[in-house]
């Protein structure tokens, strides 16, 4: 562990011991070094956060609910699970937190157009949402493989007003996007402000995002206190994709050692398989979208096409912060795979009634192997980062084919 604080990462050059940085075409460079400057004084700037908070509370609808999933924890045994429910937010994930807060300071920026990149869509329906509610043109970058299982977020997204453009390159999913988005930006760098979705990209990118996401573990720690009378749990739980909805859980409790941090990456077919997206356990250490983390790669340091059944998964790299959270051992990264996720899927639609996104369904995967190893009163959070409505296509599809490939008695 380091000496200093965890949470005053990153240092003034947007590093992460190692990990981090500003690896960015020189013509970013203006636009980056304008938005680094308007991030700083954002920060100190009161006016800022209430006007964040005004937002928070009366558009998103924040706080999210702290659920006790009761029947789940009885029939896991051990540990007592709590949901997080930021599924309820306004959009129906975690995202539309990070959105309001770009969203000021691009209009802070005078900038004119709007840009992102989008997996599973939820990133691409916040943009959309926050680009129409403050009269601002859109265009969404999206992968072709990931607009197919993706259709309802589609629907959503043109809705709203946004432009979405399919990507043909590479595997057609969220890496191809981020780098059809960054070419777009390099473009059009005068009138356009791009708003990343995830924890990653190059600073201020993964310092904005974690502060944005940090109102979910901010209004976590409030309600343990006042629900179950303690002021942080045994251990937290969250699926990391670039990482947004684990770091914006994790980052008020950095500094708790004795709270358990788990982010639960993508196993698909299985680690061995090679057919993954789990960068954090099978991956080396590179340079992607601007920052040095750990990558998806071949002995050449060309990137492998990750795989995940969750579109929101399907990246071959992780956020800067989480890297380093590895490396300092402050957190356990652990793979679960399409299969576990399905289980955890139609396990918490039987016992608790909601739908959670393949997203969060993989963080359950993992809540389902954990609690029964801990005592009866421990308490483990989980982030239900997104709703499964998006993904209910996706799982009907598995599901049926699973259902025909069984021998009939």
């Amino acid at each position: 562990m380091r000496n200093l604080p965890l949470r005053s990462y990153p240092d003034s050059a947007g590093f992460f011991d190692d990990f981090g940085g500003q690896y960015v075409a020189e013509t970013l460079m203006p636009a980056i070094k304008s938005l680094e400057a308007m991030w700083l004084q954002a920060k100190g700037d009161q006016a800022f956060w209430d006007s964040f908070d005004h937002y928070m509370q009366h558009y998103v609808g924040r706080p999210s609910p702290l659920w006790h999933a009761q029947r789940l924890s009885n029939e896991l045994g051990g540990g007592q699970v709590y949901f997080k429910r930021d599924e309820l937010n306004h959009t129906g994930s975690h995202k539309i937190n990070n959105c309001i807060g770009q969203i000021l300071l691009a209009v802070q920026s005078k900038k004119t157009r709007i840009i992102a990149e989008t997996g599973a869509g939820q990133h691409g329906v916040a943009t959309a949402t926050v680009a129409a509610l403050f009269d601002l043109p859109c265009v969404i970058y999206m992968g072709a493989k990931d607009i197919e299982r993706q259709k309802p977020n589609v629907f959503r997204m043109q809705l709203l007003g946004a432009e979405v453009r399919a990507v043909h390159s590479g595997a057609q999913s969220l890496k191809d996007a981020m780098n059809e988005a960054l070419r777009d930006w390099v473009t059009n760098v005068d009138s356009t402000y791009y708003l990343i979705g995830t924890a990653a990209g190059p600073h201020p990118y993964p310092e904005m995002v974690a502060r944005f996401q940090s109102i979910i573990g901010r209004e976590l720690r409030a309600q343990l206190q006042e629900q179950v009378g303690v002021s942080a749990p045994n251990a937290l739980v969250a699926a990391v994709g670039g990482g947004s909805n684990a770091i914006g859980l994790f980052h008020e409790f950095l500094d708790d050692e004795e709270v358990a941090l788990y982010g639960v990456e993508a196993a698909g077919h299985g680690i061995e398989s090679g057919e993954h997206a789990a960068s954090l356990t099978g991956g080396r250490k590179g340079v992607l979208h601007g920052n040095r983390t750990y990558l998806l790669q071949d002995d050449d340091g060309q990137i492998i096409e990750p795989y995940s059944i969750s579109a929101g998964l399907d990246y071959p790299g992780i956020g800067p912060h989480h890297a380093f959270l590895k490396e300092t051992e402050r957190a356990i990264y652990v793979p679960v795979t399409d299969a576990e996720a399905l289980e955890a899927f139609t396990m918490c639609a039987r016992l608790e009634g909601i739908l959670p996104a393949l997203e969060p369904a993989h963080a359950l995967g993992y809540v389902r192997r954990l609690a029964p190893t801990l005592p009866r009163d421990a308490i483990i959070v989980m982030n239900m980062c997104g709703r499964g409505d998006k993904d209910i296509f996706t799982v009907s599809e598995v599901l049926q084919a699973q259902n025909n490939a069984e021998p009939s008695a």
